[in-house]
């Protein structure tokens, strides 16, 4: 039995997706995380593709499966299966054109419609490379987060900035997420009652980000 219980590896796989508009940068953002590649002539994504990427959190194996798809309205009858099942989503505009921000709250509304479990959100500003022809401050990136309770970063794929930084801060609080649910489900309270040591008070707000905010 003991043998069996050591080969046993606890692990976690969650469904992260990239929304926001055609030519954001989605693809990019994804291929630089998962392959530290960046395509300056990439084509727009038709259909759906994804990467898993590993990390290692309290010694635990986390998985993401980061999902891309196409932001163009002929691609929209996806949507459903795309969301369903999503831990996480990444909201991506591009800091040079404004329209691309404007979009934001439509996806967004999107994204609270079709999932149906607690989502971890990121408001991803892509492209600060691009800062001599920014179109969108920091500072309005910052407001909208903030009014919609998501986390916020400037990224740049093709330089590498932020990319990995932003993907592992939704991946953790995807993680932290389930740890609470799991925290605060009726089989572990039950445990607590045996043994009460393992926590400071409910245990449900240790993890919680410092700082939901961070750019280039």
């Amino acid at each position: 039995m003991e043998e069996d219980g050591e080969e046993e590896v606890e692990e976690y796989l969650f469904k992260v997706v990239i929304i926001g508009d055609s030519a954001v940068g989605k693809s990019n953002l994804l291929s630089r995380y998962a392959r530290n590649e960046f395509n300056l002539h990439s084509k727009a994504t038709i259909g759906v593709e994804f990467q898993t990427q590993s990390m290692d959190i309290d010694g635990k194996d986390v998985k993401a499966q980061i999902w891309d798809t196409a932001g163009q309205e002929r691609f929209r009858a996806v949507t459903s299966a795309y969301y369903r099942g999503a831990f996480g989503a990444l909201l991506v505009y591009d800091i040079s054109r404004r329209s691309t921000f404007h979009s934001v709250s439509r996806w967004l509304q999107e994204l609270n419609t079709h999932s149906d479990t607690t989502i971890a959100k990121m408001l991803v500003g892509n492209k600060c490379d691009l800062a001599n022809i920014r179109e969108v401050s920091v500072e309005e990136g910052k407001a909208l987060a903030e009014a919609e309770g998501l986390f916020f970063m400037e990224t740049s794929a093709l330089d590498s900035t932020n990319v990995k930084t932003a993907f592992e801060i939704v991946i953790k609080e995807i993680y932290n997420n389930v740890s609470r649910k799991i925290l605060n489900s009726d089989s572990y309270k039950a445990e607590l009652t045996v043994n009460r040591v393992s926590l400071n008070g409910d245990g449900t707000d240790e993890q919680k980000p410092t700082s939901r905010f961070s750019c280039c």
